[in-house]
């Protein structure tokens, strides 16, 4: 299936094609929280016009589940690789889903954050 071709499930629009779009469920490994890596997520993604969040994960990692436009989306990736100047990225995980459309304005949430 192509991004074009990707359609909701969660939600009012079920079934309603998400043009374009895609859902991106990173987690960034390293020296990654106290160091404003998340505020750093949340600067980016609303300059890029996504929608999603980023959450503290018990073991260290940050964790953020974002939906846009697929190119847009990795542009946030090359950002999330490098991350601000005082974090140290070891590794990033990804998994690429259908956008849902259920995430709205990307906002900063409580660590241990499940769902969505």
């Amino acid at each position: 299936m192509t991004p074009s071709e990707e359609t909701a499930t969660d939600g009012p629009d079920r079934g309603v094609p998400e043009v374009g779009r895609a859902r991106l469920d990173a987690t960034v490994h390293g020296r990654v929280q106290g160091v404003g890596f998340r505020y750093f997520v949340l600067e980016r993604a609303l300059s890029l016009d996504l929608e999603g969040w980023v959450a503290n994960e018990w073991d260290g990692s940050v964790h953020c589940v974002v939906e846009g436009p697929r190119p847009v989306l990795e542009e946030l990736l090359e950002a999330l690789e490098i991350g601000p100047p005082s974090a140290i990225v070891d590794r990033v995980t990804v998994a690429w889903e259908p956008a849902r459309g259920n995430l709205g304005l990307f906002g900063v949430r409580s660590g241990g954050h499940r769902g969505d």
